[in-house]
């Protein structure tokens, strides 16, 4: 199950926190490294700082956005402050770690570190079905890359000897839709939004935003987005004829 964990490093720009993510993962068992637009490369440095875990950084996967990086996921949680501009679907570090167990082990998950100053854009959180936030001492909250990767990680290590101590015990987990299907339903919706004059083509943003909130809340599982899907054909057919 742990090998269906994908830890995405977003544009990072310190070699030596490469490293040093690596080493924490593998730590904890975790070997699915994601680099997404990475400002680095893996060199001697992130070598040295991940101290026997090299081969986590070395075969990191690149992608050059984090759509491509998640889009076989089922579930993508991104890691961030809590923001009062941009109100999502949130999760505690243990409830991250049980959810990710939890589904990681019928499909792919994805937990998703920003850059080391800025964190991740808005439109990049928007991509995440939830948000994870470390709730660190408020006076000093100063958290770097692989201190944030490490926490997480753990809390998923927890999770995963916790289920492993039960024998795994069989427990229906839905069928949820990849993020490429999900992002598939976002385009078709946008379309036919359009083309109904509901939103204007200048400015879909504002709607889709929420809209995107909405499905992340409700988590549809793949039948229900099939169902969604034929319901915007009928639609777009309807207003053709």
């Amino acid at each position: 199950m742990l090998n269906n964990v994908k830890v995405v490093l977003v544009g990072t720009s310190h070699s030596g926190n490469i490293g040093s993510a690596a080493r924490a993962m593998k730590v904890m068992g975790l070997t699915n490294m994601v680099l997404v637009d990475p400002q680095c490369e893996v060199d001697d440095q992130a070598v040295a700082l991940a101290a026997g875990a090299s081969d986590i950084a070395l075969n990191a996967q690149v992608f050059a956005t984090l759509e491509e990086a998640v889009s076989d996921c089922a579930l993508v949680v991104g890691s961030s402050a809590r923001s009062r501009t941009l109100d999502w679907p949130m999760l505690e570090p243990r409830e991250c770690g049980e959810k990710c167990v939890q589904e990681g082990r019928e499909a792919n998950v994805a937990i998703v570190f920003g850059r080391e100053r800025t964190g991740l854009t808005n439109e990049e959180l928007q991509t995440c079905h939830y948000h994870v936030c470390i709730p660190a001492n408020p006076e000093y909250s100063s958290l770097n890359l692989a201190m944030a990767v490490q926490t997480i990680s753990y809390e998923i290590r927890v999770a995963h000897l916790e289920q492993e101590k039960l024998g795994y015990p069989e427990a229906e987990v839905p069928e949820y839709p990849r993020h490429k299907e999900l992002e598939m339903l976002y385009q078709h919706l946008e379309k036919v939004m359009i083309n109904t004059q509901f939103i204007s083509e200048d400015q879909p943003n504002k709607v889709m935003n929420k809209l995107r909130r909405l499905f992340s809340r409700a988590r549809p599982e793949q039948q229900e987005i099939n169902i969604l899907r034929g319901i915007l054909t009928a639609v777009e057919k309807s207003t053709q004829r």
